[in-house]
């Protein structure tokens, strides 16, 4: 996937951070998540999964484009990494496609764990067979244009939440939330204290009601 011209700055490397918080933080649904960050941090409700029962975890791969231009998100194909989700801030716009079948095939065998997108995508049923955990805000049929200008690895905002490179996302059919990595030690304890908080509740309904 060729660029003829783009203007696209792009933030030195980051290191990932290590994997053991991906599956910490796979054991907990979105919703006890956000309970355990004072109900914050979650991606406004028009970001929306495209394939029901999908979740997934990983660490936050950030992309800026202007509306309706992918020049950036085609670069970005060059630095991703396995357990990377791609942040795609698209300013919201949804009249074009941002990603697409071709997109969303390399990203998934670049190793990306899902895809979120503040923008629209195209070829609905060729990304849904893929199996990558994807989230977008709207789905048309217009492709992108392809001049840049866009930014990779620089905090973006997605579903008016800041999101940072590294920074841990997790997304299942709620929606999405994005915990930033210097509080994940902080969060996986109070989550954790959710988590049991609510099977004791929902232990004590079952008993009740038996």
């Amino acid at each position: 996937m060729s660029l003829e011209t783009a203007d696209i700055r792009i933030s030195p490397l980051w290191n990932r951070p290590d994997k053991k918080w991906l599956s910490a933080f796979a054991a907990f649904p979105v919703a006890n998540i956000g309970d355990a960050m004072e109900r914050l941090s979650m991606c406004d409700a028009g970001i929306a999964p495209l394939n029901s029962g999908a979740s997934f975890v990983g660490f936050a791969f950030p992309v800026l484009v202007t509306a309706g231009d992918n020049a950036a998100v085609i670069k970005a194909l060059d630095y991703i990494q396995p357990g990377d989700v791609m942040m795609i801030n698209g300013q919201g716009y949804i009249d074009r496609a941002l990603v697409g079948e071709q997109l969303t095939q390399r990203f998934q065998h670049a190793g990306a764990t899902a895809q979120v997108i503040d923008g629209a995508v195209r070829d609905r049923k060729v990304i849904e067979s893929t199996g990558l955990a994807t989230w977008c805000r709207g789905i048309t049929p217009a492709g992108p244009y392809k001049n840049g200008p866009g930014v990779i690895g620089e905090p973006v905002a997605i579903g008016g939440v800041v999101c940072c490179a590294g920074d841990i996302v997790v997304g299942d059919d709620d929606g999405i939330i994005i915990i930033p990595f210097w509080r994940a030690e902080t969060v996986l304890e109070a989550v954790r204290e959710v988590a049991r908080h609510e099977a004791e509740m929902t232990e004590e309904v079952t008993r009740k009601y038996q």
